[in-house]
């Protein structure tokens, strides 16, 4: 009876420990998920610090070992990297907010609801949970229902100004990225290349980076280079073959000689 009693208790303490570190997961965003209000790296520190001080009791309950406590605070050192993420993504996003010099209601607009509501758009598409899905996409759309109304700060803008508010804010959106893999993205894609060849050659090197910039489309049909440049480049498969000469004609094959036979039959 003991011996279970125990058991349940270890089984107990991991799913508590899961839960807290889902929490930090699910806590490590620049807009909080249930309102999409910014959070501050003042208040997501304090977060992350209450949820490491949880694993810190659970670990002294388990009794764990010395090596075990030493990688929890190896990966709760992690936490001022991501706190400093967040204050460069800040940084970023004010930076190129106030490069479109718009009023300063207009500028809290995009600020409060329209980069939170893109941001929040962006992760219910790589949720998983169909619920989480439906969640986040509710609130994304309450903070745009106001930016729609004709009392919005917005209302009145000609379409220019509307397209070049409404690309920042998708830029700004997409800014803050959580890797979730080690192979994800573009150093990614080659690594796996790499396991496989074992070392890329300069030129197939180059010619997958022009694949990767020019040729592959996400979802939204546009291209690394669309986006960077802010116009679709010129069609990959015409410039090639404006630029590119033709492959030479491959060689006739010869007849094959008849296969002489390295022992003779001797004759009865």
């Amino acid at each position: 009876m003991r011996a279970e009693r125990r058991h349940d208790e270890a089984q107990e303490r991991q799913v508590r420990a899961r839960e807290i570190l889902h929490e930090i997961g699910d806590a490590y965003h620049p807009y909080h998920l249930q309102n999409g209000q910014a959070q501050s790296p003042e208040r997501l520190a304090e977060r992350f610090a209450a949820c490491w001080q949880r694993l810190a009791e659970l670990a002294e309950q388990a009794e764990l070992s010395q090596r075990a406590r030493e990688r929890i605070a190896k990966a709760k050192r992690v936490t001022t990297q991501l706190l400093a993420t967040l204050r460069f993504y800040i940084a970023t996003v004010e930076a190129k907010v106030e490069a479109l010099n718009l009023a300063p209601e207009i500028e809290a607009a995009v600020h409060r609801q329209l980069i939170p509501a893109i941001y929040l758009e962006r992760v219910a598409e790589r949720s998983s949970q169909a619920e989480a899905r439906r969640s986040l996409l509710r609130t994304s759309a309450a903070l745009l229902a106001p930016l729609r109304r004709d009392d919005s700060p917005l209302a009145g803008l000609d379409e220019p100004t509307l397209r070049d508010i409404e690309t920042v804010a998708a830029e700004c959106a997409d800014l803050f990225q959580r890797s979730s893999s080690c192979v994800e993205g573009r150093n990614g894609q080659l690594s796996l290349h790499h396991h496989g060849r074992h070392r890329l050659s300069d030129r197939r090197l180059a010619a997958l980076t022009a694949m990767h910039n020019f040729f592959i489309r996400r979802p939204d049909g546009t291209t690394a280079a669309e986006r960077f440049f802010g116009k679709p480049p010129d069609p990959m498969f015409g410039y090639l073959l404006a630029h590119l000469e033709p492959p030479p004609r491959p060689a006739r094959r010869r007849p094959r000689p008849k296969k002489q036979r390295y022992l003779q039959p001797i004759a009865a």
